[in-house]
């Protein structure tokens, strides 16, 4: 009992860490920006946009482009991006004799399975590619949410699930990489970290959008819900977090010491 009054003390001391810009505010902002994207498409809004963009793409798609930006996408695919956090994660924990390493990618899928995942089942919204390819709709028909009369392999459309898994893994990958370094004497400098946080969220937004593999909605609204648990897990104070101690037997922290005071 004594050792639950313990654990249940040190939970409650533990204090979220910090994230830029600071505050919640911005957080609301991604929120709300996400609901009103939502709302909008609910009530019939944007389409035009979205199939602007669409015609767009597909009249200016010669077979170059369509190579470059069909390769430049798989730095979304979350598999690949989850594996390579993982094994990070694996070297993190066995250089710090700790399984804490591990708890950012085990959050990261979750997060990804299990939000992501609703918000593609609860919209069912059809792919811009729906008119051409199974199941065959009517290009306005490919347009409007909640069309859930359709098999769900084809409406899974929003959000974009590459342009989430490219920026909450690259952030998850950068956090477990810059510490692994700092195990080696070495540190992961500032802007290497920024540029891989930010280019490929950029690329795999454009790309996507471009291959007409979504509406430009879909990755705006994956773009706010990826910055939103981007926050959320860069919040969690993983080296806080209680873990029996056969498992947390090393001595140094998760957090990189560039990362806990650049932040």
């Amino acid at each position: 009992m004594a050792e639950m009054r313990q654990a249940t003390t040190r939970w409650r001391a533990v204090r979220l860490r910090p994230v830029r810009p600071a505050g919640w505010w911005f957080d609301g902002l991604l929120l709300a920006g996400l609901v009103a994207l939502t709302a909008a498409l609910a009530a019939g809004h944007l389409f035009g946009l979205d199939r602007a963009v669409a015609d767009w793409s597909d009249a200016h798609r010669p077979a170059t482009a369509y190579g470059i930006a069909w390769t430049l996408n798989y730095l979304g695919q979350g598999g690949p991006l989850a594996l390579v956090a993982i094994g990070i994660g694996v070297l993190l924990a066995v250089r710090l004799r700790s399984a804490r390493p591990l708890l950012p990618p085990v959050a990261g899928v979750a997060l990804i399975y299990l939000i992501v995942g609703a918000l593609k089942v609860s919209t069912a919204r059809p792919a811009p590619s729906a008119s051409v390819r199974e199941p065959f709709l009517a290009p306005e028909q490919t347009l409007p949410l909640f069309q859930h009369e359709l098999p769900l392999e084809f409406t899974r459309s929003y959000p974009s699930g590459h342009v989430v898994n490219t920026i909450v893994w690259y952030g998850v990958i950068v956090l477990l990489l810059a510490r692994l370094l700092e195990t080696y004497g070495r540190t992961l400098p500032p802007r290497m970290a920024t540029a891989v946080r930010v280019v490929p969220p950029l690329v795999v937004l454009t790309t996507t959008t471009y291959l007409g593999w979504h509406w430009l909605t879909d990755s705006i609204a994956g773009l706010l819900l990826g910055l939103l648990l981007d926050r959320v897990l860069h919040r969690v104070p993983w080296d806080d977090v209680p873990l029996p101690e056969r498992v947390d037997q090393g001595r140094r922290g998760l957090i990189p010491y560039s990362e806990e005071t650049g932040r």
